[in-house]
């Protein structure tokens, strides 16, 4: 055989396996990596910067949050529900969730929150630090404007997919968007509005993806209406469940189960209820690191749901010595006692009545009221004035540093178009009383109701020149808002004040204890007028929604002054130690003028 046929036959062979090994390189290319569960993913990828975390660099998650992220990546489960305390690292963990879809599975992406402030804040101060922060997601989600404009601070395009940042409390954002991942966090701060359910409106959106996810968070508010809650209850209702070192048993900790000696919250420690072994603190780290979770639904699958509270949290702030001294604070108001209870205990708040009884109201009035027996510990008196077609309402009430006393009520008949009415009214506002120690007292601040709106021009034009003294026109809206804001109209100088939670508040102090004291100098009416509403639950839309509704045939101008008062205290921001250094001295205030001018005046 010639020379160069042999050369040919002997290098072809060569040749064919280099070309094979070619090929199955490149096969090997197209092959994915390994699914990474997300703990694995996020303590090997997530870096946490200084301005986020007060421990910054890489991610260690806690032993009780492995599972609720490895929940969040397992392919056979569609929703995650998680009950959350704070103090336990949640944001951190779905943001975590957010970043492994961006990174590993580019998906349109939805992360609802409740109002338009929480999505621009969590887009600056938690996610595009996270993604700078780590080199993994460098670059993945920028800000600036691609070709076509289309990104924005809460809108962005990624390679494969998008990511929408959407306020709860603007349900027209949830239109257009199909979306195969959803994130709630503080679901239960979305109340339903005019088109339904922001939480559900949100869920509808996921319905083009067979492979869906739905991961809910938040701390319950109240118990009837908790979207978490009834989120959970269709879970697998996992919960996370410690050994004893004593006798070896799991428990989920709960509140029952924590003891201290009377006045010694410094002493507080676990007793466990197989045993009944005292377990010192020292102990709880170890405890957790071994504890798991335990379904107590298994028969529901699909759906992980996950309750937690703060007694199992290892951060310093979340001790049991500094939650049972927490506590002992809390207990002595209502209000407070359910922040702690909903934050703490992440439970959540029922209320303890749901109307109240007039006649056991009137009977614990005192020996104390205006104009001469103002008791010592008032430091603030504010004043409600409701606004009806024929008189104004007003009631008087005296803050202490943990009491609100209702010290007085009047009526100023004659209508609200009459100067002269009005001039009754800044006369009862500059009243000055004398204090037992020694000092002077006059109203701080008042609220005159400008709801309706045949009056607001009048009340409006008697509040805008007696701004400087407190004197605020304002507007009771319902539904889940703060106690008292400005309102957002230009040239407006009107108060939104959220009638809703202040009933609720109002209702539950004098449900539970008694700090909310009344003068024996109160008519009569003001009693049934105080006990007028009831708190029903309604459903609106298919949504639960807690209610404030007038029992048939009362009349509420007491209960309605006195909401409009405890509001408007909040605008009052004086310090109570200056305050009770200054009413011990017998100096008359300087006389309120009238009208309020200008300095420019002068000039």
């Amino acid at each position: 055989m010639p020379a160069h046929v042999q050369t040919v036959s002997t290098a072809a062979p060569e040749s064919a396996n280099a070309i094979a090994a070619v090929r199955q390189q490149a096969m090997l290319a197209l092959v994915p990596p390994p699914r990474l569960a997300l703990s694995d993913w996020i303590e090997q990828e997530l870096r946490l910067p200084q301005d986020v975390s007060a421990l910054p660099g890489r991610v260690r998650l806690w032993p009780y949050q492995r599972e609720i992220a490895d929940a969040i990546s397992e392919p056979t489960i569609e929703r995650v529900t998680l009950v959350k305390p704070v103090r336990v690292g949640f944001t951190t963990l779905l943001t975590g969730a957010l970043a492994s879809f961006v990174a590993n599975e580019p998906s349109p992406i939805l992360a609802l929150l409740p109002t338009e402030a929480d999505a621009r804040d969590y887009a600056v101060s938690d996610l595009e630090p996270i993604f700078a922060a780590t080199p993994a997601l460098k670059g993945l989600l920028s800000a600036e404007a691609d070709e076509t404009g289309r990104n924005t601070l809460l809108s962005r395009r990624f390679a494969g997919g998008s990511l929408k940042i959407v306020a709860a409390k603007s349900p027209r954002n949830l239109r257009r968007h199909n979306v195969r991942i959803l994130l709630i966090d503080e679901a239960d701060a979305m109340e339903p509005g005019p088109e339904g359910s922001p939480v559900a409106l949100a869920e509808r959106r996921t319905l083009s993806f067979g492979n869906r996810k739905i991961i809910m968070g938040s701390t319950p508010i109240f118990e009837e209406t908790s979207n978490v809650l009834r989120a959970y209850a269709q879970s697998d209702q996992r919960v996370f469940e410690v050994p004893c070192p004593e006798c070896g048993s799991f428990t989920e900790i709960q509140w029952s189960h924590i003891e201290w000696e009377p006045d010694r919250p410094d002493t507080a420690a676990f007793r466990c209820p197989h045993c009944e072994e005292l377990i010192q603190e020292r102990h709880k780290p170890a405890m957790v690191e071994a504890g798991e979770w335990r379904a107590t639904a298994p028969h529901v699958q699909g759906h992980a749901g996950f309750r937690l509270n703060a007694l199992v949290s290892v951060l310093p702030n979340a001790s049991w010595t500094k939650i049972a001294a927490e506590f002992l604070t809390a207990k002595r108001d209502p209000d407070t006692l359910q922040v702690w209870t909903n934050t703490l205990l992440a439970q959540g708040w029922r209320e303890a009545a749901q109307e109240l009884d007039e006649a056991e109201l009137a009977a614990r009035a005192e020996p104390f009221g205006l104009p001469d027996a103002i008791p010592e510990e008032v430091l603030i008196i504010t004043t409600g004035v409701d606004v009806q077609h024929d008189r104004l309402e007003l009631v008087y009430l005296g803050h202490g540093r943990s009491e609100t006393f209702a010290l007085a009520n009047s009526v100023i008949w004659g209508s609200p178009d009459e100067d002269t009415t009005w001039q009754e009214l800044d006369d009862a506002l500059k009243t000055v009383w004398k204090h037992p120690n020694g000092g002077v007292m006059r109203v701080d601040a008042a609220a005159v109701d400008a709801g309706d709106g045949e009056t607001m021009d009048a009340v409006m034009s008697f509040c805008r020149p007696r701004f400087g003294r407190r004197v605020v026109a304002i507007k009771g809206v319902s539904g889940n808002r703060p106690a008292i804001v400005a309102s957002k109209s230009k040239g407006s100088r009107l108060f939104i004040v959220g009638v809703d939670g202040l009933k609720s508040q109002l209702t539950n102090r004098l449900s539970r204890g008694r700090t909310i004291r009344f003068s024996e100098n109160l008519e009569a009416r003001f009693y049934e007028e105080l006990a007028s509403e009831r708190l029903v639950i309604r459903y609106v839309r298919g949504a639960p929604v807690r209610q404030w509704e007038r029992i048939p045939g009362r009349r509420a101008e007491g209960l309605d002054a006195m909401v409009y008062g405890l509001a408007v205290r909040n605008l009052v921001g004086v310090n109570l130690d200056r305050r009770a250094a200054e009413i011990q001295s017998d100096r008359m205030p300087p006389p309120i003028p009238t009208v309020i001018r200008s300095r420019w005046l002068h000039h």
